[in-house]
């Protein structure tokens, strides 16, 4: 069922203890001890409810994606945004920016947020504000006061977190919130572990995340960064979760057909009840709707 009108969907605490089991302390802690390191079948229990469009090519999913931006300010201009970076993002703003070039899209009344950043200065080449404005922010007319970004070199990182909680409250809820996966199954920066941060907080990356990294060109990494939490993000009117390449494919299966866990941060995108997923064909090719 669709959320109610914007601010009135059911709190994310309710989803968490329908799924996770009304006898768990912690909303966002694992409901069952992690003696479930059984293998799963990562395509067992795909969830039929969640809308899945899948790509031939990665060009094709950046188009996809790049229209859902696109229909998203169509129908209201003023659209917050909750934004990504990476690699899966590059082609998505290349294509968001040659719609906009040709115009088919402003951003002039939108704001934008990111879901995370490095403890880096804005100014550093490492940093995440830096990729927007490579990518985005200096290709179309977004409004420089609508752009919203945690500040990786504050020198008090949680009230800067709490900063950002306060203008996404201001501003938002976001209209949609386009995310990506890692490999190890993370989502903005929430990492791996025994429990999710509910809301904005600093972070320390993980090993495998700090690998992709540095694989990416990015050296050297930091150890940490700035992430909006799993409320935050469950918090969006819709959620778009892109994922591309057959090395998130494992990650993107789990995360759509495993038991919902903080041991796979992208498995609580699908307590949402907007959530659409947008793969190209190498990172769906471990999904399933038979088993």
């Amino acid at each position: 069922m669709p959320p109610g009108p914007r601010g009135r969907r059911p709190r994310f605490e309710q989803h968490v203890r329908a799924r996770a089991g009304a006898g768990a302390r912690d909303p966002l802690r694992s409901a069952a001890p992690e003696r479930a390191r059984r293998r799963e079948h990562p395509a067992r229990h795909l969830r039929r409810s969640v809308k899945i469009e899948v790509f031939p090519t990665s060009a094709a999913l950046a188009r996809a994606v790049a229209q859902r931006l696109a229909k998203t300010l169509s129908k209201r201009e003023g659209a917050v945004l909750l934004l990504p970076v990476g690699k899966t993002a590059v082609p998505v703003y290349r294509e968001v920016v040659r719609m906009h070039a040709a115009g088919r899209v402003s951003f002039r009344r939108a704001t934008t947020f990111n879901l995370d950043e490095l403890q880096v200065r804005p100014t550093d080449p490492r940093s995440f504000r830096s990729f927007m404005e490579e990518h985005f922010f200096s290709k179309v007319d977004l409004p420089r006061d609508r752009i919203r970004f945690l500040r990786g070199d504050a020198s008090d990182l949680e009230a800067e977190c709490a900063r950002y909680e306060r203008r996404l409250a201001r501003d938002g809820p976001p209209d949609v919130a386009f995310v990506g996966i890692g490999v190890n199954g993370h989502v903005a920066y929430l990492e791996p572990g025994r429990s999710l941060a509910p809301r904005t907080s600093p972070v320390r990356l993980s090993a495998s995340t700090r690998r992709s990294l540095a694989a990416d060109g990015l050296r050297p990494v930091p150890r940490g960064a700035l992430t909006v939490g799993i409320e935050t993000i469950l918090s969006s009117d819709a959620i778009a979760l892109v994922a591309s390449g057959g090395r998130k494919a494992g990650a993107v299966a789990l995360a759509l057909a495993g038991r919902i866990t903080p041991r796979r941060p992208a498995s609580f995108l699908a307590l949402h009840p907007r959530l659409e997923v947008f793969l190209d064909r190498e990172a769906a090719r471990d999904l399933s709707t038979t088993g």
